[in-house]
């Protein structure tokens, strides 16, 4: 089990499973699968940043949104503060979501350009039962200047403001239930530096300011080593690697950690790389390599990892990994 033994999970994920089916023939019957999340487990402590790192394609998004269930999930179990959320019938699930949000990658897209900032950020409240407009207009204003807006941005539409200050409104919607658990998608991925580094203070902010979980998912190793506590590494569908933040940077385990963390760019001139990035692209997830998923492009590949999946074994306190040669 990847828990910390000694505290209670907020978010907890066991043996997850979503496949897409591809159907073809006359009878249009399922023929493959997209592998999308194949058999992840995992669990998010209460105030704990979890980073999710992985290329492009190996399932991250889907992994968040399946736990939200904005997919639903094809087989396994994902627990909300020991509630397992598959079992909900629609009107508890309704409930359950002002506890569990997200905040989505592109901050113009997210965002419908046909209403106004009060519009989007109040809307939630409006559904769960603030029906009285000034006293919405008022939250939404705490809102709003709790991420860094003011009442002035309320009745402007998403056109208007910036891919920061969307994204901030992003947020804010986030934020307007009070949430316990939020899924932050690419949250920063689609914005300038500078940009992402005030975003990425803000979240710290309101992490503290408002006792929030995040899941944050990203592509961007030196983000997620600044924000997370945790990070898992995810290849192909599955987590290969799952320490503390510190940890896994100083000491990766797995060669595609290894791999990720050689291709990150480095702000010093001088630095010489230790290893060769990884070359190849990613598998097919409809037909993944048998074995260890990672064999195809990995350095140290030997006759076993082609046959056999390795077993994810701790190497180390709380420092797991799924490799034959560590």
């Amino acid at each position: 089990m990847l828990d910390e033994r000694d505290t209670k999970p907020l978010v907890k994920v066991d043996n997850l499973i979503k496949y897409y089916p591809i159907k073809g023939g006359v009878f249009m019957k399922e023929v493959a699968s997209v592998k999308a999340v194949d058999n992840v487990s995992f669990s998010i402590k209460k105030g704990e940043t979890l980073g999710l790192v992985g290329e492009s394609g190996c399932g991250k998004s889907t992994l968040g949104r399946t736990i939200l269930r904005l997919e639903e999930p094809t087989s396994g179990k994902i627990f909300f503060q020991d509630l397992e959320i598959q079992a909900n019938d629609a009107e508890t699930m309704r409930l359950l979501r002002k506890k569990m949000q997200i905040i989505f990658q592109d901050p113009f897209s997210s965002l419908n350009p046909r209403k106004s900032i009060f519009q989007i950020v109040g809307e939630p409240l409006l559904i769960y039962g603030m029906r009285n407009r000034k006293k919405r207009e008022q939250a939404v204003i705490e809102i709003l200047e709790t991420v860094g807006l003011g009442q002035e941005h309320m009745r402007r539409y998403p056109h208007q403001f910036s891919g920061g200050q969307r994204q901030r409104i992003g947020i804010a919607r986030a934020i307007a239930l009070k949430p316990e658990f939020i899924v932050c998608d690419e949250a920063v991925s689609a914005l300038d530096v500078s940009i992402q580094a005030q975003v990425i203070n803000l979240l710290k902010d309101l992490q503290e300011k408002l006792d929030l979980t995040y899941l944050f998912i990203s592509h961007d190793l030196n983000v997620v080593e600044f924000i997370s506590d945790r990070v898992a590494v995810m290849y192909l569908g599955k987590i290969v690697e799952f320490a503390n933040a510190k940890e896994l940077y100083e000491n990766p385990k797995h060669p595609y950690t290894k791999a990720l963390l050689a291709a990150s760019p480095m702000p010093d001139p001088d630095y010489v790389r230790k290893s060769t990035p990884l070359s190849g692209d990613v598998p097919s997830p409809i037909n993944p390599p048998s074995g260890c998923r990672f064999h195809t492009r990995c350095p140290i590949m030997k006759e076993i990892c082609s046959k056999r999946e390795p077993e994810f074994r701790e190497h180390g306190k709380n420092h797991f990994a799924a490799c034959f040669f560590i």
